[in-house]
């Protein structure tokens, strides 16, 4: 089975009300972040970027990455190597209105793996989108950071029992068990 890392909002430009709780959670989380796209590129799994255009219709994605890096130069680590795809969104999923699915079934993709932000927003709706699409689905829960924990519990919830999502951890990554 094909799988691929979906890298989902970790470029943002912080600049809403949640903004501090996100940031927050992405500082919380940034050890398992890291990890999982080192495991998936060690792993030689395609990593994928996906990230809310907030707003901007010039397509420059480098663009968009440099200046979240500037606001939150922790995010430095994250930033895409050359070659890796990079989709811009205008909504919540990852697939709405994106030539994600084209990119994907190019790759031969069965499987995708989600990281990122957030997990009660763009990261369940990615996968509930994927699910209709046909793919697996794994959410790394300790990869994907937040606004609100207790809605991120029952966005977690909803994703396994109705979605049929595994919810995993970045460490099933490299035992090959997510």
């Amino acid at each position: 089975m094909r799988d691929a890392l979906l890298v989902v909002d970790v470029f943002d430009d912080f600049r809403h009300e949640d903004a501090n709780a996100l940031l927050a959670s992405f500082e919380e989380r940034m050890p398992a972040l890291v990890e999982a796209i080192a495991a998936a590129r060690d792993e030689g799994m395609p990593v994928v970027y996906v990230n809310d255009q907030h707003g901007r219709w010039d397509g420059d994605a480098p663009g968009l990455v440099r200046a979240a890096s500037e606001r939150a130069p922790d995010l430095a680590p994250l930033a895409p190597r050359p070659g890796d795809p990079f989709v811009l969104k205008p909504r919540y999923s990852a697939f709405d209105h994106t030539p994600l699915v084209l990119l994907l079934r190019e790759l031969d993709v069965e499987r995708i793996v989600l990281v990122g932000a957030s997990t009660e927003g763009c990261i369940v709706q990615s996968g509930i989108d994927a699910r209709e699409l046909g793919f697996k689905v794994t959410i790394l829960a300790d990869a994907c950071a937040t606004t609100d924990p207790e809605l991120e519990e029952i966005a977690l919830r909803y994703a396994a029992e109705v979605g049929g999502m595994r919810v995993s951890a970045t460490r099933s990554l490299r035992a090959g068990a997510y």
